[in-house]
């Protein structure tokens, strides 16, 4: 056997084989486009640290000299910081101040003495403005939303390598944040920073689902969620060593400059350029994918294509019918599914990332807090994918968002601290999980007609509640808590009005979404 298997030499394989393999190929291309969506993903929550809160207190002139520190023992106790406590100078002895210096009034403050300089709230004086704090947030937030928009057509027209590197070299521009010397300029470049470097999620995303082989994108999925929940665990680890701000800034800022070399290391996706009519570019990719993974074709059956049996060969022959927004918006089934779609996806995001912002608040380290907020990520996406596999997409989310509004109820309630902090840290585990669930099934409920503008409304609407979470903070725990709670909890009723999808065949049009409610509805 083994003597004829080497007479008849290395068997040829089909060009099509190249598609279907996962080799060394997408390994090496995943890792290099893993990084872009790596650092975003820090730099999308690094106003949770550089915009954190710092302790502060009035500046009293008559005790305070010009490098006085913030704890100090003559501090009446119960004195809000945003308020000045006033001086009985009876007992004001030679400019030394005690517990008995003060009459018991208050006044407002204007000048204040912070406990450290490691955020940007001492740098523009931002004490008793919480609004200013979290605006920061806000504006990024904001700047994301553009930029999933901008992002997907510069992907379409400019394609998938160029934008990725182009909105990866975006995140350099952060390190510009340092040298603001106001309050506006800060919130201008975060605006920028956000609108430039967003489209990586998009361009990434893509990029990794269509150079994967057949049986593999569900695996670009995971890695590309990985990547962003690794980058969250990351910034909390160099937090914990950094915690100045401008060093902060530096150290997650800096590296995306390497995103140059993509230009010479990071392929095109051969689906693109075949669609844009750049066929010999897709002929060399294709090329590069079966030598890297050592797949044996015949290069001139290869170079021999044309332009119809490439296309063929990526299943992009069959036009599919073209219908509208305004088409599909006068079926009843469609605007239901996307509103509940719609809101779903705007509950996961205001959940999750209101709950990885309020993290820094819990009792204890505001970084360990957030570290295990960020990992906890990890085992919700395996858990995402093993319940909506195993059993269906609604039960697992309607279970899954009924259990994660009642954790964060509990939570702003809960008096012991490591049962606040578990209850809390469950809730996050089931957020991640629904994310990703709902992100899933939202693909599957739209005709393929229509299906790329419905979900990028979703992904709005998303966007809507990633802007909201970084508000949260300026409510009180226990109000938060209800507000995540209630987001839930309507999420889970809502999805009872849409249809299990689970080893259902994608369908193509709006007519074939109508005729199946009616066959479901006999």
């Amino acid at each position: 056997m083994v003597l004829s298997r080497e007479a008849a030499g290395p068997q040829t394989a089909s060009v099509t084989d190249i598609l279907v393999k996962f080799g060394r190929y997408q390994i090496f291309q995943y890792i290099l486009v893993s990084l872009p969506i790596l650092f975003l993903s820090i730099n999308n929550v690094n106003y949770i640290f550089v915009a954190g809160d710092v302790q502060y207190r009035c500046r009293i002139t008559e005790c305070d000299s010009s490098n006085a520190t913030y704890s100090v023992p003559w501090w009446p106790s119960n004195i809000d910081p945003c308020t000045k406590p006033i001086l009985n100078h009876t007992y004001l002895n030679s400019g030394v101040c005690t517990n008995r210096s003060f009459t018991g009034a208050v006044e407002k403050c204007t000048d204040w003495i912070y406990e450290n300089h490691d955020t940007i709230i001492p740098e523009f004086n931002l004490a008793c403005k919480p609004w200013m704090k979290n605006l920061v947030g806000l504006v990024h937030s904001a700047g994301m939303a553009l930029a999933m928009l901008i992002g997907g057509v510069m992907a379409d027209h400019l394609g998938r390598r160029t934008t990725l590197i182009i909105c990866g070299l975006g995140c350099f521009v952060g390190n510009f944040k340092t040298l603001a010397s106001n309050y506006n300029l800060y919130i201008f470049i975060e605006f920028l920073e956000a609108v430039i470097s967003g489209g990586v999620y998009t361009s990434g995303a893509v990029l990794m689902v269509e150079i994967a082989g057949l049986n593999k994108r569900v695996l670009a999925g995971v890695l590309f969620s990985y990547s962003i929940y690794l980058g969250e665990a990351i910034f909390a680890l160099v937090g914990m060593v950094v915690p100045y701000w401008k060093t902060l800034i530096y150290i997650i800022c800096s590296p995306p400059i390497i995103f140059l070399s993509y230009f010479v290391l990071v392929n095109e996706s051969p689906r693109w350029l075949i669609l844009k009519g750049k066929s010999d570019q897709a002929k060399e990719v294709l090329k590069s994918m079966a030598k890297t993974n050592k797949i044996n074709i015949d290069f001139e059956d290869l170079y021999n294509m044309d332009e119809e049996k490439l296309k063929s060969m990526f299943n992009l022959g069959g036009p599919v019918k073209k219908q509208t927004l305004i088409e599909a918006f006068k079926s009843r089934e469609i605007v239901k599914r996307f509103l509940v779609a719609a809101y779903c996806r705007f509950s996961c995001s205001f959940v999750y990332y209101g709950l990885l912002i309020n993290s820094v608040v819990l009792p204890g380290d505001k970084y360990t807090n957030f570290f295990l907020a960020a990992m906890m990520s990890f085992p919700g996406e395996l858990i995402s994918m093993f319940f909506m596999n195993k059993i269906g997409r609604k039960l697992p989310l309607i279970t899954g968002f009924l259990l994660g509004g009642m954790s964060c109820m509990v939570s702003g309630y809960a008096t012991h601290t490591w049962f606040k902090i578990f209850l809390f840290l469950l809730g996050k585990l089931v957020a991640s999980s629904c994310y990703t669930g709902v992100v899933t099934y939202t693909v599957e409920l739209f005709p393929t007609s229509v299906r790329g503008s419905l979900i990028g409304f979703c992904a709005l609407a998303s966007a809507f509640g990633n802007m909201l979470s970084p508000l949260t903070p300026a409510l009180s725990p226990a109000t938060a808590s209800i507000l995540f709670g209630c987001a839930a909890f309507l999420a889970s009723s809502l999805l009872c009005l849409t249809p299990e999808t689970k080893d259902t065949p994608l369908l193509d049009t709006i007519e074939q979404i109508e005729s199946k409610k009616q066959r479901n509805d006999k």
